[in-house]
């Protein structure tokens, strides 16, 4: 069964938050809330950890996962930027964006999209997001919490916690976060193209 943590969304608990990463450290699979919608986090080496979320959302393996970092500093050792891309890249975060972008050598060869060698980073605008990510002090593996035929991600904590019981191993609910994932904008090219439009604004990529 999944542990079931409840934090307040403007100020989480410092020792909740110390118990999810430290889950995360030893290799647990959450489901955590961030400024789109629902996520599912695990270690960025866990191969157990990768398994599981394409079994729970039923993904092969062209789908691109998302490195959830706490600031450039973090997104800069996991993928090449040029100047450009930086500058379009800083001012949109934090935010409700996912960037793919050429992934560095730190990143796990499962983690690429087997043709591009590119990777998802994003940088959330979440308090609890952000608690959580520092407390970590590393990126957290991401995906949308969003079930295999079903149009929308899951918004509630003890919804997921009742539906996914026996396939997470814990669920850190801060409330409802919304329904509309990312926008994903692809910069593998070196211009942006909109992949998918969510919930952050297009109109600087367009």
């Amino acid at each position: 069964m999944a542990k079931y943590f409840d934090v307040h969304p403007d100020n989480p608990q410092p020792r909740t938050i110390g118990a999810v990463a430290d889950s995360i450290r030893n290799g647990a699979l959450v489901a955590y809330p961030t400024d789109s919608c629902y996520a599912l986090g695990t270690r960025l080496g866990s191969r157990d950890g990768i398994s599981r979320i394409r079994a729970i959302r039923d993904l092969d393996d062209r789908h691109h996962f998302t490195l959830m970092c706490a600031n450039f500093a973090q997104l800069g050792q996991l993928v090449h930027i040029d100047n450009d891309v930086f500058r379009a890249v800083k001012a949109s975060t934090p935010g409700a964006y996912t960037f793919i972008l050429p992934a560095t050598k730190e990143v796990p060869r499962q983690l690429l999209h087997p043709k591009k060698k590119t990777v998802g980073v994003r940088i959330p605008d979440h308090v609890v997001t952000q608690a959580l990510l520092a407390e970590l002090g590393e990126p957290l593996l991401s995906s949308t919490l969003l079930l295999p035929d079903e149009a929308e991600p899951l918004t509630q904590g003890w919804e997921i916690k009742e539906r996914l019981d026996h396939q997470v191993d814990a669920v850190l609910d801060s409330g409802d976060c919304g329904t509309e994932p990312t926008t994903v904008v692809d910069f593998s090219s070196g211009e942006p193209e909109i992949v998918r439009r969510g919930a952050g604004d297009t109109v600087r990529f367009e």
